[in-house]
Parts: structure tokens; C-alpha cells; sequence
């Protein structure tokens, strides 16, 4: 599976996430949202998606 790094993302990313900042309280918080967002964002094989069969 690949794995969506922040470089990876376009550098409108950072602006955009950059608007959130002041809703964290330390950097960790920032990065950890940052990661997130690229991951459900970014190119991947698989995401956490349950597909429910009806029958």
C-alpha cells in the first residue's frame, strides 16, 4: 500500500491546513491533522471503507 507523506501533497495543502492552526494547541496536534487530512486525501489502494452488501 502507498503511503501519502506531506511532500507529497500539492502546496496549496499546507496553506489550506495552515487556517486550522490556531484550533491546535501544540505542534504535534498541527502535524497530526495535517497527516490525517493527506491520508484520506492522497493516492491509496485501499481506504478504511466497509462496503455493505444488501441481501
Amino acid at each position: 500500500m502507498k503511503e501519502t507523506t506531506l511532500s507529497a501533497m500539492p502546496p496549496c495543502f499546507e496553506k489550506w491546513c495552515a487556517k486550522f492552526d490556531n484550533l491546535w494547541k501544540n505542534q504535534g496536534q498541527k502535524k497530526g491533522f495535517r497527516y490525517y487530512l493527506a491520508g484520506l486525501l492522497g493516492e491509496s489502494k485501499r481506504k478504511n471503507i466497509v462496503i455493505a452488501q444488501l441481501g
